[in-house]
């Protein structure tokens, strides 16, 4: 399986990842659009669910807090950034499994999770490797579990179609910006891909979508509103 790259480092230099929690605080209210994603999420006792990107483990540590019943799984392909995530948790006594590994090629076996959740990882990736890690977060998901992403979108306002065209410059967000990825998610098999909420930030819109796999004896055709 190709990939271009296996991650990108923390605000896109391995020096710079011990300044990624305050920026990304400053930068995206990282706290409230993450809290946002957790609703959306509805996670419930017993679901097993995964962070695909889990960073220094902000997300996957409120998900354990707010849902304790829940198994939370994260995972990274930044080995410091896992330390960091590390501690975080066990600073805050949080039981929560990280594994180091990559969206394109996740290690875990088919139908392992009810939820799986991905913020700010997508607009890295090229728009092969976005489809590779749709396909991925299909596969361990169980039938009827969701994938909830949040990432940068299509802009519609002007405040956010002046910081998207600072964004469109970096990576590979033009898939992003684009509207590229509700069709890719129904293109790995997802089904009812909607949008579900927007959140401004520095860098334009973040886009909320939801999708669905399918359950045990429903079609399988990916399409769906949005």
């Amino acid at each position: 399986m190709h990939t271009e790259q296996p991650y990108i480092h923390a605000l896109g230099h391995a020096a710079l990842t011990r300044f990624y929690d305050p920026f990304i605080r400053a930068a995206v209210r990282e706290r409230a659009f993450k809290e946002r994603l957790i609703d959306l999420a509805d996670v419930r006792p017993r679901h097993r669910v995964l962070d695909v990107g889990a960073g220094t483990g902000t997300l996957v540590l409120r998900l354990k807090q707010r849902c304790p019943e829940a198994e939370v799984v994260g995972l990274d392909g930044d080995p410091k950034i896992l330390s960091m995530a590390r501690r975080k948790l066990a600073d805050a006594g949080a039981d929560v499994e990280l594994h180091e590994g990559y969206a394109q090629r996740l290690p875990f076996p088919d139908g392992s999770f009810d939820r799986v959740v991905t913020t700010l990882v997508l607009h890295h990736l090229s728009l092969s490797d976005k489809a590779t890690a749709f396909g991925e977060m299909a596969r361990v998901l169980s039938p009827g579990g969701e994938l909830h992403v949040a990432d940068l979108g299509p802009p519609r306002s002007l405040p956010g179609k002046l910081a998207a065209g600072v964004a469109r410059r970096f990576g590979h967000v033009g898939d992003n910006l684009d509207g590229r990825l509700p069709e890719l998610m129904r293109a790995a098999g997802f089904s009812q891909v909607e949008e579900t909420s927007r959140f401004l930030t520095l860098f334009g819109p973040l886009v909320y979508l939801r999708g669905r796999k399918a359950s045990e004896g429903e079609g399988g055709s990916g399409l769906g509103s949005g």
